[in-house]
């Protein structure tokens, strides 16, 4: 009926519902830093098709701090932040502090994996079994 209405192929309609399918559960982001497990997180991120990540370690996070002047910093922050509204749900991971803040920040649901107090100056490793179960608790 569709396709009919706008004179084009039925096919390409059921192609189109077919991708709309491929996509379920709620859309995700993951924050952490600083960690230590890198690799392995994201290679987990990849495998659940986590439609955002932001995954430093302590180095990267300070040169993502030091590379940029002040309002270049305050900019790409303020279009993370913006990105992360679009989403059902963000995991944070990090100091006890920086979770606190994310909570506090977002409306939509805060999954918090707290890997230390603040400040953490050291990478820490993120427990990727604690995280697949959030994950696959949140995808359902």
């Amino acid at each position: 009926e569709v396709a009919a209405k706008l004179n084009i192929d039925r096919t390409f309609i059921s192609r189109l519902e077919k991708m709309g399918e491929i996509r379920k559960g709620n859309s995700i982001a993951v924050i952490a830093f600083p960690v230590l497990n890198k690799d392995q997180l994201l290679q987990l991120l990849k495998k659940h098709g986590i439609d955002y990540h932001l995954v430093m370690t302590e180095t990267e996070r300070w040169n993502f701090v030091k590379n940029r002047s002040g309002i270049e910093l305050l900019n790409e922050i303020t279009d993370i932040l913006a990105k992360l509204k679009d989403f059902d749900a963000i995991i944070m991971i990090g100091s006890n502090q920086r979770v606190k803040i994310f909570e506090a920040l977002f409306s939509q649901k805060v999954i918090g994996i707290e890997i230390g107090e603040s400040p953490i100056e050291e990478d820490r490793n993120v427990n990727l079994v604690k995280l697949e179960e959030i994950i696959n608790s949140i995808q359902v």
